[in-house]
């Protein structure tokens, strides 16, 4: 459990010295006092917590400061990091199997179906979706089920060959065509595939699409009435792969994916390059959809299911 809280801190370093800069390292032990109040403020806002989140946590530490004016920093930090996990509370979504505790929201276990999990992989262009798909295939695997990747992303050049990089470098069974080909083809020939060898998971890698772009938002739709053929509960999961980098301001991508497709859940990367790493509250408080994964690094192992308490303590330095 501890390695897994490692690539927790490792992960959002950045986020957290970003905060210990700003708060001269209020949660290492010094007193609160007004000037650092208004240090943590700025801190949370910069860590894109958001004014709802950032506001409450002040206002509990302000409240117990009021109470006891020899309250610590690491006092504050437990404060902080409570708020966060009750605004976090049911934020948690676990495929079986994949890691994180067991079944969570929108959880679905290969047990119960003869035919595979399909999780869609959905997002803009430069989000991770294809290095993401291949590290969850990876992660799948490493626990013990048998999963086929599509490489549907047919629109871009090199997407293909980059999902065959990640297939052979981890050893995963791929489905592809061609750039250019039809990526609804592509899903149909995967899934069944994917049913003849009795695989558990299907995870299908689409094309990055701006969610204002009409057709290629089509093509999606196209891509699941075409899965729904094979089966009518597909694609199970829906996932939005969204740059952390991007923080609050992917809000409103993921509102118009969600209206659109149906969204059952995020994975949110590219964490470790960010000092961003609060908007994760503010996402999950406007969207309520489950965070599976997060990514925290390059490597395979670094997609992680995504836990409240591992990302809270990271974040507010508790151990």
């Amino acid at each position: 459990m501890f390695g897994l809280f490692k690539k927790f801190k490792d992960g959002l370093a950045k986020t957290v010295s970003t905060i210990a800069a700003k708060t001269h390292g209020l949660f290492g032990g010094r007193k609160i006092d007004a000037a650092s109040l208004e240090e943590l403020e700025e801190a949370l806002y910069a860590a894109d917590f958001g004014v709802e989140t950032t506001e409450e946590i002040l206002a509990e530490i302000k409240a117990a400061y009021a109470k006891d004016k020899t309250l610590q920093g690491q006092a504050a930090a437990a404060i902080g990091a409570a708020v966060l996990k009750r605004v976090l509370a049911g934020s948690e979504g676990a495929l079986d199997g994949a890691g994180a505790g067991g079944p969570g929201p929108g959880s679905a276990s290969p047990a119960t179906s003869k035919e595979p999990i399909v999780i869609a992989m959905i997002g803009v262009n430069g989000s991770g979706k294809t290095t993401t798909a291949a590290k969850l295939g990876w992660r799948l695997k490493e626990d013990g089920k048998t999963v086929t990747l599509a490489a549907c992303d047919t629109f871009r050049a090199a997407a293909v060959e980059q999902l065959k990089t990640w297939a052979t470098r981890l050893d995963l069974e791929i489905v592809a065509s061609h750039t250019g080909a039809d990526s609804a083809a592509v899903a149909f020939d995967a899934w069944q595939a994917a049913k003849s060898r009795g695989r558990d998971y299907l995870i299908v890698d689409t094309a990055g699409r701006l969610h204002t772009k009409h057709n290629l938002m089509e093509e999606l739709a196209k891509i699941r009435r075409v899965l729904q053929k094979n089966d009518p509960t597909a694609p199970q999961h829906r996932w939005l792969v969204v740059d952390g980098s991007l923080g609050s301001n992917s809000i409103e991508q993921a509102r118009a994916f969600h209206k659109s497709f149906g969204l059952t859940g995020l994975v949110v990367t590219k964490l470790d390059g960010t000092s961003r790493g609060g908007a994760i509250v503010g996402i999950y408080r406007q969207l309520k959809l489950p965070i599976y994964f997060l990514g925290l690094g390059e490597q395979a192992e670094d997609l992680q299911p995504f836990s409240v308490e591992n990302y809270v303590n990271a974040l507010f330095g508790l151990d």
